[in-house]
């Protein structure tokens, strides 16, 4: 059986002295003239194991030349070896001893090596470093890399934190559907689903007559679960769905793309205040569980990426977050002084450029900003009192602006009715979320969180194309 090299490096001492057997990647191939050293990468753990070939005691068993050949204890064995670049895939059986070197406690000292797939000379991933541009456009071999091995790996404990945060506390996962014929934020920017070939859709009276497509209407991609998580938590009290959403806008900047996944719990009982603060408690729970169990990634990442993401990470820990409204914020924007390209004005979203000034300039931490304008914010929120205001808040935060969005949702029938006329949304389109404020309705809130923007504020990572596996944006889908 293969020994992971998680296993031996997490537990040296259970395979000190032994004979045992790994199956890896090179990552380097360093010739000491007498000895040939060997960077082995097996994908469990972000360290290499140095695995050292000595021409006394080696066997090179290769089958991709045919009939398996050994050598024992041949200098041609040691000349093979030396030969290996970066990427060869290698069984290598042998002793794990303790170092004598300074850079690594131990070391697997080889016996046997199987040639598993010879990597040719025109790999890409020869050299040490890439840039991240270049890496684009091979993800299909990226993962190989250091930066892409730690960043999917976060990425990986991130998602499992999320299920463990909300299992602990109860709440029930909801699958919402991929398929759809709900336009959750109502911008009409949906992928359409359909089996009909183009120049094939029927007219009725100059307008499409999708009556004859495989769902009797017109359906697209979902750009948010929330509404139909929303009829769970009528059911279940507090729910959370966790899946693909997708936005047809054709936007090329570092925090856009076409397919993403969102986070969005839903709780039932429970007004904006009790969603903020369930916000805050989540996004401590994951930097912490990422710190915790991605030392050896967060520390490569600071150290290569941005050398102030640990300390950043650490202040969101230790710090209260900030709460203020739209109001007070547009105030703070505006006594600033800061020549933004975009003045902040009342009844204007927030830019980048503001979120990003208040979080770091004005606060030097997360803050939720709180009651925006109704104009600019979606149909399902609720009315506040003012009558001019949502009970809507973003969480901010430094070094990426908006990471969480939320809101209280209106549970009165005649408000969100009348939400939806004044943003000339149909409510025959909508009889069935309507439904849940005629049968029980009750007092509910929410927040989104976009998971490739919080993985790019947990990684450091400037780019939303390099901590998603195979990125879809316009006018590119490389797989």
């Amino acid at each position: 059986m293969y020994a992971r090299i998680a296993d031996i490096c997490r537990e040296p001492e259970k395979f000190l002295g032994k004979r045992i057997k790994v199956g890896g990647w090179t990552r380097t191939v360093r010739d000491g003239k007498a000895l040939v050293f060997v960077e082995l990468h097996d994908g469990s753990y972000f360290k290499t194991l140095q695995v050292v070939i000595e021409p006394e005691s080696l066997s090179l068993t290769g089958e991709d030349e045919g009939e398996a050949r050994e050598t024992a204890r041949s200098r041609l064995c040691l000349n093979e070896a030396q030969k290996l670049g970066a990427g060869a895939c290698l069984t290598v059986a042998g002793v794990l001893a303790e170092s004598p070197g300074a850079k690594q406690p131990f070391e697997l000292k080889a016996e046997e090596i199987i040639l598993e797939g010879s990597c040719g000379a025109d790999y890409p991933l020869q050299k040490k470093r890439h840039s991240l541009e270049f890496l684009r456009t091979i993800t299909h071999l990226r993962p190989r890399a250091n930066t892409f091995s730690a960043v999917f790996r976060v990425r990986s404990l991130a998602s499992y934190a999320i299920h463990k945060f909300f299992a602990e506390r109860g709440f029930v996962y909801v699958h919402t559907p991929i398929l759809t014929a709900s336009d959750c934020e109502g911008a009409g920017e949906m992928f359409q689903a359909t089996t009909l070939k183009p120049g094939d859709v029927p007219m009725i009276d100059g307008a499409p007559d999708y009556s004859k497509d495989f769902f009797g209407k017109w359906a697209g991609l979902t750009v948010s679960g929330q509404l139909a998580v929303e009829a769970y938590a009528s059911a279940f009290r507090d729910v959370y769905a966790f899946g693909p959403t997708f936005r047809a806008e054709n936007s090329n900047t570092t925090t856009h793309a076409a397919e993403f996944w969102m986070l969005e719990p839903e709780i039932a009982f429970a007004d904006l205040d009790d969603a903020q603060a369930l916000a805050e408690e989540m996004l401590k729970f994951l930097i912490g569980y990422a710190l915790e169990n991605a030392k050896d990634e967060m520390e490569f990442l600071n150290a290569h990426i941005d050398d102030g993401l640990l300390s950043r990470l650490n202040a969101a820990l230790e710090s209260e977050f900030a709460h203020i409204s739209y109001g007070e914020a547009v105030e703070l924007l505006q006594k600033s002084g800061e020549p933004f390209e975009y003045p902040a004005k009342w009844g204007l979203p927030l830019q980048t450029a503001h979120e990003r000034y208040l979080t770091e300039q004005i606060f030097g931490k997360p803050v939720f900003v709180r009651d925006y304008p109704r104009e600019i914010k979606s149909f399902y929120m609720r009315q506040n009192d003012d009558g001019k205001t949502a009970a809507a808040a973003d969480l901010l935060a430094p070094g990426i602006g908006e990471l969480i969005g939320g809101s209280q949702r209106e549970e009165r029938l005649d408000r969100l009715l009348d939400n939806m006329r004044q943003k000339n949304i149909d409510p025959a389109d909508y009889g069935w979320y309507a439904d849940l404020r005629r049968f029980g309705t009750v007092k509910h809130a929410g927040f989104g969180l976009g998971f490739e923007r919080f993985v790019m504020y947990l990684t450091g990572i400037k780019n939303i194309r390099d901590v998603i596996p195979f990125p879809r944006t316009a006018n590119s889908m490389s797989i």
